[in-house]
């Protein structure tokens, strides 16, 4: 089995890698039969030398390698045929602008694994880089706060080291007495509690969250049934909110009345009711002023959430009362980070923690028969067709 590591070419340049130096060589020692090919890159956060001296093969040809990891989509004339792929397609939820990857997928007879379907037994992801989204999402947040009151100024994460360095230069900042909710309890919003907890900031219950008043900065971390209700007001379990979401709506208005910073980072199913709207925005007790929508799903359940921002351009202004764009200085606007990449800011934690879980979870289903069934849950195409688990994609593949 020979396993290559492909350089990203996706723009803007994305620094991250599947397996970090260390890792391939913890790969190589736990399987002595693999073999290991990296593909020469100018971008990727560790340097050709750096695999280079600890024995790992660069070159500039991979044609010769069985399965083939990356991160990002991959150009269409950069695939090679009829090998086995892993990397983000972005192409499960029938995302337009790749149709045309799904396509030559399938023409060139490759089998594509896609990092966001390894999953385990109960559909529950095994692998991606939402702690770390979390984590540049919360410290983005607060950099957008610092900018808005003209309190503070923070460093780009990007121009940072990692993680500790982040909760070293917030620590330095004061902060006044605020409220910031956070929703979300996977790896999105565990993410961005490590940075809450890192700068020592007070965890509240909801209901003191919303009826007291601290003399310190709190935060309050929020479930799916703190911020919605049954419509016909009984209160019953997570399961019933997950399996019947058109049963509920949003209960979250009354947060907005005494949040100063909401930092999204759960997961919304569709169906589900929308979270944030613009009239809970408009009205006039609605106290948030800074959104930090790590989860960044655009025109969906949080109304200030128009576009995705950049790491380049990371802040927008948004006008509840015209439903508009304007620049974040403006008076009436709340400021909205809503960075679709936000990982790529730490792409050395990113690609350290990536590469842990994928020796974890899935190169051991390499060499075992895959008798967790992981690559085959994982595998959208085969022999030049859709899996039947994601056969609900044809329609897709054919541009209806």
């Amino acid at each position: 089995m020979k396993f290559g590591i492909i350089k990203e070419r996706k723009n803007p340049p994305d620094r991250r890698v599947v397996f970090t130096p260390e890792e391939l060589v913890r790969l190589q020692q736990e399987h002595p039969e693999a073999e290991v090919v990296v593909e020469t890159s100018d971008i990727r956060i560790f340097s050709d030398n750096a695999y280079r001296n600890l024995g790992i093969t660069v070159s500039d040809d991979l044609s010769d390698c069985d399965v083939l990891f990356g991160v990002k989509e991959i150009p269409t004339d950069h695939l090679i045929p009829n090998k086995k792929y892993f990397f983000f397609s972005h192409t499960i939820k029938k995302q337009a602008h790749n149709r045309k990857l799904l396509q030559a997928v399938l023409n060139k007879n490759i089998t594509l694994y896609d990092h966001e379907t390894i999953v385990d037994a109960n559909n529950r992801r095994l692998i991606g880089f939402g702690r770390y989204a979390g984590i540049v999402g919360a410290y983005n947040g607060f950099r957008a706060f610092g900018i808005k009151y003209e309190l503070f100024t923070l460093p780009k994460a990007e121009t940072l080291t990692g993680k500790d360095d982040l909760i070293v230069r917030l620590k330095r900042q004061i902060l006044p007495n605020i409220k910031i909710v956070l929703t979300g309890h996977g790896k999105v919003g565990m993410g961005a509690k490590e940075i809450l907890d890192g700068m020592k900031i007070k965890q509240v219950s909801v209901a003191d969250f919303l009826t007291k008043v601290y003399t310190q900065p709190v935060y309050t971390q929020i479930d799916v049934l703190d911020y919605n209700k049954r419509k016909d007001g009984q209160v019953l379990d997570n399961q019933d909110f997950y399996h019947n979401p058109q049963d509920y709506v949003s209960d979250f208005e009354r947060f907005t009345k005494v949040a100063d910073i909401f930092m999204a980072g759960h997961f919304h199913a569709n169906g589900s009711p929308d979270i944030l709207t613009r009239e809970m925005l408009n009205a006039p007790d609605c106290k948030i002023k800074v959104v930090a929508d790590i989860s960044c799903d655009v025109d969906g359940p949080i109304a200030c959430t128009i576009k995705a921002s950049t790491i380049a351009e990371p802040f927008f202004g948004y006008l509840p009362s015209e439903h508009k764009e304007v620049p974040y200085t403006h008076p009436g606007s709340v400021m909205v980070m809503s960075v679709d990449n936000l990982p790529c800011e730490l792409p050395k934690d990113a690609s350290e923690g990536f590469g842990e879980m994928f020796m974890q979870h899935v190169i051991p289903a390499f060499f075992n028969g895959d008798k967790d069934g992981i690559l085959e849950r994982a595998k959208i195409t085969e022999n030049g067709k859709l899996t039947p688990r994601f056969a609900y994609l044809q329609d897709y593949v054919e541009g209806k």
